[in-house]
């Protein structure tokens, strides 16, 4: 027996933050799957110490993109820790537009960087970008990510 649930409109306005998954890169991360054209889907920060790129997968054709990135601290041959964000596990988002991200930097939390990303939707539209806040804490190592 199914209930129906009446929500009031104002919580369906208040969406939550929600975490993205962080993790290890991967064969994603290899460089036949860096987005073309390559000088527009990737950025340095911290003074190059920190790069990120968006990659395209192509497939699964709703959920393609993740963002791949390259940060400290380094290992003991001098490699640039990678990470992967994606939507869930295994799975991308829409699109990734680094042409537009926004970066801010706080010396508690680390760099944070606004990137622009969409979901897929089954229709004749793509759904308005929304802000994948990602910090990396240069220091700790620790990469986290949230959407609003």
């Amino acid at each position: 027996m199914f209930r129906l649930t009446l929500v009031p409109l104002p919580l369906l306005a208040a969406a939550p933050v929600t975490a993205q998954s962080v993790s290890d890169c991967d064969t994603r991360a290899s460089a036949r799957f860096l987005a073309e054209p390559w000088e527009e889907n990737t950025a340095t920060f911290a003074n190059g110490e920190v790069r990120v790129a968006a990659i395209d997968m192509m497939e699964p054709a709703g959920a393609p993109a993740y963002l791949m990135i390259l940060s400290p601290p380094r290992n003991e041959i001098g490699e640039r820790q990678c990470r992967i964000v994606e939507a869930e596990p295994d799975f991308g988002f829409y699109t990734v537009d680094l042409q537009n991200i926004v970066a801010d930097y706080d010396t508690a939390s680390g760099l944070t960087l606004r990137v622009p990303v969409t979901d897929y939707a089954d229709g004749p539209q793509t759904p308005p970008p929304f802000p994948l806040t990602v910090t990396i804490n240069q220091a700790t190592g620790e990469v986290t990510a949230t959407t609003e």
